[in-house]
């Protein structure tokens, strides 16, 4: 990866270059987190839709033999995906996971998981040193206080990452009241 940061700036979310990089949403750490059960709503509603509009999912566990799997509700919507193991904070210290993305083709990648400070910070830091386009859903990430969420969105956002919700991603992936999935991802929503 080049270390160059992304000065290109960052365009609209689209469906034939956007991949979902799932971090690390773990066992007891999981629960743990500032307001858990609407993270674990809102990343299950951004994987559901990603199904749907068929975008790319990149899965990553850290050291799941310590810190346990994936939490249920979302390894069952991640069923058919296997999950990239890491050792580093950043997804980008993992060749496989490297592999897997550069596999995708896609230069934007949309970040969710935990935590925010520490493996979704540090990740999208090197994905902006690789010249990648990075956006952030602040509601699909999330720390054990309130207070590092809130530096690690300033940080990334003050470092090139673009901030978004589930919301907003999925409507800016279909572009049109007309896409073919419009309905199925509305229902998601409400």
């Amino acid at each position: 990866m080049s270390t160059e940061p992304n000065t290109g700036g960052i365009s609209m979310l689209n469906l034939d270059s956007t991949v979902l990089v799932v971090v690390d949403v773990q066992g007891k750490l999981a629960t743990l987190m500032h307001e858990h059960e609407s993270l674990f709503h809102n990343i299950v509603t951004m994987v559901k839709g990603a199904k749907l509009l068929n975008v790319p999912i990149l899965w990553l566990e850290q050291i799941p033999e310590k810190l346990g799997g994936t939490v249920p509700e979302l390894a069952n919507e991640l069923s058919g995906f296997s999950p990239v193991r890491k050792s580093s904070f950043s997804a980008c210290g993992e060749p496989s996971f490297i592999s897997a993305l550069e596999h995708t083709g896609c230069r934007q990648v949309l970040l969710t998981g935990i935590e925010a400070h520490i493996c979704v910070y540090q990740t999208a830091m090197d994905l902006l040193a690789g010249g990648y386009e990075v956006e952030v859903l602040v509601d699909g990430v999330s720390s054990r206080t309130l207070q590092n969420k809130e530096v690690a969105l300033d940080k990334m956002s003050a470092q090139g990452a673009d901030l978004t919700t589930v919301e907003m991603a999925l409507f800016e992936l279909m572009k049109s009241a007309e896409a073919e999935k419009f309905r199925e991802i509305a229902m998601l929503i409400k």
